[in-house]
């Protein structure tokens, strides 16, 4: 299998990732697997040399992580 055919499938599956986090209604959830689909993207970018692609996925994934830590934390001060 050529290279090429390896990062199109990384391309596909972070496609599929992101629809998938579409349709959660947990947000935890949906920040968890948008922050896996914008992962992949930002590899797939890098890969083939899409850097819009990579950047834009790269800002979508620290806006996930700021989000999630937000939520971890408002669950801590909650329970504690």
């Amino acid at each position: 299998m050529e290279l090429h055919w390896i990062w199109e499938w990384v391309g596909y599956a972070a496609s599929i990732v992101v629809a998938v986090s579409l349709m959660m209604a947990d947000i935890k959830k949906l920040r968890w697997w948008n922050l896996l689909g914008a992962a992949l993207f930002v590899i797939y970018g890098w890969a083939i040399g899409a850097y819009p692609v990579m950047l834009v996925n790269a800002f979508i994934v620290v806006i996930d992580i700021y989000y999630l830590l937000k939520l971890y934390r408002h669950e801590a001060e909650e329970a504690s």
